[in-house]
């Protein structure tokens, strides 16, 4: 057995001893889920354009970005200025070519809801650059870890069947410590599988070729973030983006 398993075996282990726990007070965490959604509300998605481009110039790279609501832009007016437009422009920066984008995201999709109701919508062409935006309903909806694995390296087989030549990017699990909108103690309890799906897919991704994960940062800029209290704000949005480009740039050669 490698050490990829035992780890994946360690912690679907504590997911398991966790869920047995926390059963007893289910009930009452549920409740508190129901009332938090009433409370928050749902944000309508980015309005305008699925596709743009950042940049100027001739010979734009592609970017295709695609998963959850944070894809889907909810917090910003535009999609330009949500993920798919602010990634776009600092990839652009980065790279010193305009970058056309197209996105596609919906709303509490899972990977594998991605897998079923979005990867067959994606546009008939070649993209140079892919960036998933999963994770956040992966724990908000408590997948286990070998549910996560075995969903994120399917969809992650898909995109490099169907882009073999594109980096992939894939954004990090929810920083759910730092939102206002989830109270105690379903707040503690999904920080702590985010920090194990966080755990779980940087090891499964460590070995793939032109696979790269933004971890959860350890400093996260929190003024003016959040549009919600769970959503970044059009502000959260170009920092986030800056800040992964960042991380890419200086830890992985691409």
């Amino acid at each position: 057995m490698d050490k990829d398993d035992t780890n994946l075996r360690r912690l679907q282990a504590k997911f398991v001893l966790g869920a047995a726990a926390i059963a007893p007070i289910s009930p009452f965490l549920f409740m508190q889920g129901s009332i938090t959604r009433w409370k928050v509300g749902v944000l309508p998605a980015a309005a305008g354009p699925l596709t743009g481009i950042a940049g100027e110039g001739d010979d734009p790279a592609r970017l295709y970005v695609i998963g959850e609501s944070t894809v889907a832009g909810l917090g910003a007016r535009t999609h330009e200025l949500a993920l798919a437009g602010r990634f776009a422009k600092h990839l652009s920066d980065h790279i010193k070519r305009p970058v056309e984008w197209d996105v596609l995201g919906k709303n509490g999709v899972t990977a594998r809801r991605t897998i079923d109701e979005l990867v067959p919508h994606m546009p008939d062409k070649q993209f140079d650059y892919i960036l998933l935006g999963i994770g956040g309903n992966d724990v908000m909806r408590l997948s286990s870890p070998r549910r996560w694995r075995e969903d994120m390296t399917e969809l992650i087989g898909i995109m490099r069947r169907k882009h073999p030549d594109a980096v992939i990017f894939i954004s990090n699990c929810p920083m759910i410590k730092y939102t206002h909108a989830i109270p105690p103690p379903s707040k503690q309890l999904l920080w702590q599988l985010s920090q194990m799906h966080d755990a779980n897919i940087k090891e499964f991704t460590r070995d793939m070729e032109r696979v790269f994960y933004y971890p959860q940062p350890v400093e996260v800029r929190l003024d003016g973030f959040f549009a919600d209290g769970i959503h970044p704000s059009e502000q959260g949005y170009n920092d986030w983006s800056a800040a992964m480009i960042k991380f890419f740039t200086e830890n992985y050669e691409w």
